[in-house]
């Protein structure tokens, strides 16, 4: 299943990126884009996912310095431009891989594509590593940490549905019971000519 394959590399990106947990570390991708391309594309948003998981931890430091506040709210926006970037390459390629497939008379369009089941897939995987490592914090109460293995155990069972909808939604897009589209950025706010306040300053 597609899935698991996902839900693996995902596992693998986060606690890669834990041995040095800072945000700073360089990144460097398990897959060869030539020879594994889904798999790189998984591996890389993940990695995009979960920097950017720490950097809205480290935005909300009460005493954090203005200045290095905006240089954050920039990376974020950044890292923002970059996930959703990798979401419509994800698209792209599931796009290509099912061009030959023709829908049937009475197919289907899902409310969102696959790519972006995937997306709330990874984000999914980092809500549980952490959820994870609250339930089994030794240096938190026992109320606290039965409060977040109750969380966890929500969690583990959004996985599995949201896998089986990803997995279903796949194979009826390949039996051609579903169709994709890929609906390209309409952002507003990025363009110099469509936000005002960047239209002002040219």
């Amino acid at each position: 299943m597609f899935s698991k394959k996902a839900n693996d590399i995902f596992q693998d990106v986060i606690k890669t990126y834990h041995i040095v947990n800072t945000v700073e570390q360089p990144f460097s991708n398990s897959y060869d884009e030539k020879t594994n391309l889904i798999e790189h594309l998984l591996y890389r948003k993940c990695w995009i996912d979960t920097v950017q998981w720490h950097y809205e931890d480290i935005i909300r430091d009460p005493n954090i310095d203005p200045v290095a506040a905006l240089k954050l709210k920039r990376q974020i926006d950044a890292s923002n431009q970059d996930r959703t970037d990798m979401v419509e390459y994800i698209d792209s390629y599931f796009l290509k891989k099912y061009s030959d497939v023709q829908p049937k008379s009475n197919a289907t369009i899902n409310t969102e594509s696959p790519a972006w089941g995937i997306d709330r897939l990874s984000i999914l995987a980092l809500k549980v590593y952490h959820m994870e490592e609250e339930a089994n914090r030794k240096d938190a109460s026992e109320s606290h940490r039965m409060a977040c293995q109750k969380k966890l155990d929500v969690l583990l069972e959004q996985r599995t549905d949201l896998s089986t909808a990803i997995d279903t939604l796949l194979n009826d897009i390949k039996n051609g019971d579903k169709y994709m589209k890929v609906y390209k950025q309409m952002k507003m706010y990025n363009d110099d000519e469509l936000n005002p306040v960047l239209r002002s300053q040219k």
